[in-house]
């Protein structure tokens, strides 16, 4: 459970269930494979996601587009075929191991394309209402379009055994009771790898209550929010064009909440740019920021990692109310593009750059307030891409390290004294925020630590400060980390 199989195409070969038949017996006819468009595209986005490591919120609605265009969809069938990718995706390390104890051989040794088709398949028969028969039937039709008849057969003998129990039956036998191994006990309990639920647990603290709601809270859809942009429309307003499909945000006065089915394309401020697609969270980051006591002058702001754009277009919404500045800069181009596309229309003066963060174009001392929002490992967002839990691995943490203290050196030294820095992350990880704050202050010596909360104004359950961890289970937002700091010297 703790080591994930590969899934990337495997040299072809003999495959489980091939040809032939037994002597003497009369073959039955031929029947050509029955295309299911739902299950088909649901298994082209899991492999892109295996194949390319693409992110299944960037690949499903192209898919999705191009099936409604084409006259194969309606909204029945979107939904079907998003509940099966993120289904199969939030839940995939139980679905292994559940798989795993259905065959003869380590999962290693199954074809990434035949694991896609059992994963997918265990997941109509643990997580959905669909009839056990028709999960299996659909499942044995899509691997005989996609894999060949010989592969079908070995997806079916495997199906049906995991259709012989329940989820919780399955549970029982393939994860570890919690008194012998609490972390592998949650881990196949609630389909993360082993690492990661230590690491939430460090970062959370408590008992396993609070871990269980949190890992809970990861596998769940979250709700499509948006922001109402500062200076170009009002939450009121976005509420007041969209009616029913739309609530109040919960922490955020920019916030607005889409009830189910809530399509954020088919807004016109969405598709004009008055409004964008945004985490409460990330909302919250930006305002905490714009919000924090500045010594002196407040015309220069900075969005040192600005890509792309959401927290960028908040800023600059709020910068120009006060008649403040808004520098943007991102290091990739691309994403600058993003940036500039988020801040378009924007009332008051900014200017998006392509710069690196650890090496600025600017001079010490320039800004205000100065936002980095550093690449990270994305733990805190596994609720909107699940696949992520699977793709990183601890290295990784070690990997960002020297960039997030780069990046929040440089903020620093960018801020004049008595301006201020926030560091934030979509990261709970203690060693992408804690331990780098700490680590930094010790090194620059010129800076100090304020207590964040009091500019999360009206959010409760923020611990004992001064910085701020949001947690999904908690906040009902991405797990974002924010330390504020003020230039002293």
């Amino acid at each position: 459970m703790n080591a994930q199989p590969d899934r990337r195409p495997a040299p072809t070969g003999q495959q489980p269930g091939g040809k032939g038949g037994k002597p003497g017996r009369t073959p039955r006819p031929h029947r050509r494979p029955k295309k299911d468009p739902v299950r088909l595209l649901a298994y082209t986005a899991l492999r892109a996601v295996a194949e390319r490591d693409a992110y299944a919120n960037l690949v499903l609605p192209p898919l999705l587009k191009k099936a409604r265009d084409g006259g194969d969809f309606d909204a029945r069938d979107a939904a079907l075929a998003t509940e099966l990718v993120y289904g199969t995706l939030r839940h995939q390390g139980t679905y292994d191991a559940i798989v795993a104890a259905c065959v003869d051989r380590p999962l290693r040794e199954v074809d990434p394309p035949v694991l896609d088709v059992l994963t997918l398949g265990a997941h109509q028969l643990l997580g959905t209402r669909i009839p056990s028969h028709a999960a299996v039937s659909a499942s044995v039709e899509l691997a005989r379009v996609v894999l060949g008849d010989g592969r079908a057969k070995f997806v079916n003998a495997v199906l049906r055994k995991v259709a012989a129990d329940d989820l919780d039956g399955w549970l029982a036998k393939v994860a570890p009771a919690y008194d012998e191994d609490p972390e592998q006990h949650l881990a196949v309990m609630h389909s993360h790898p082993r690492w990661v639920v230590s690491a939430l647990w460090d970062a959370l603290g408590g008992g396993s209550a609070g871990m269980e709601d949190l890992l809970e809270a990861d596998n769940e859809r979250p709700d499509v929010t948006l922001v109402a942009r500062p200076g170009r429309t009002t939450a009121d307003e976005l509420r007041a064009a969209l009616g029913e499909d739309a609530l109040p945000g919960r922490w955020s006065p920019y916030a607005v909440r889409l009830t189910e089915g809530g399509e954020p394309g088919a807004i016109e401020a969405v598709r004009d740019g008055r409004a964008g697609v945004q985490d409460e969270g990330s909302q919250l980051v930006a305002l905490a920021l714009a919000k924090a006591p500045v010594e002196g002058s407040d015309r220069w702001w900075l969005d040192g990692c600005a890509g792309p754009g959401g927290k960028a277009a908040m800023l600059a919404g709020l910068a120009s109310e006060r008649g403040a500045f808004l520098l943007a800069s991102e290091k990739q181009p691309h994403r600058a593009r993003l940036v500039e596309r988020s801040l378009a229309g924007n009332p008051g003066p900014y200017q998006v750059i392509a710069a690196d963060g650890t090496r600025p174009p600017w001079r010490p001392g320039s800004f205000d307030r100065v936002l980095v929002d550093v690449p990270c490992t994305g733990l805190g967002a596994l609720r909107r891409r699940p696949e992520a839990r699977w793709r990183r691995r601890p290295e990784d943490v070690a990997g960002f390290a020297p960039l997030q203290r780069g990046l929040l050196t440089e903020a620093l030294r960018a801020v004049r004294v008595g301006g201020v820095v926030g560091y934030a992350t979509c990261s709970p990880h203690l060693a992408e925020t804690r331990t780098v704050v700490d680590d930094v202050l010790k090194q620059h010596g010129g800076a100090e630590l304020l207590d964040a909360r009091p500019y999360l104004e009206g959010v409760g359950m923020l611990g004992d400060g001064p910085d701020v961890q949001l947690w999904p289970h908690l906040h009902g937002t991405d797990a974002m980390y924010l330390a504020l700091l003020r230039r002293t010297a």
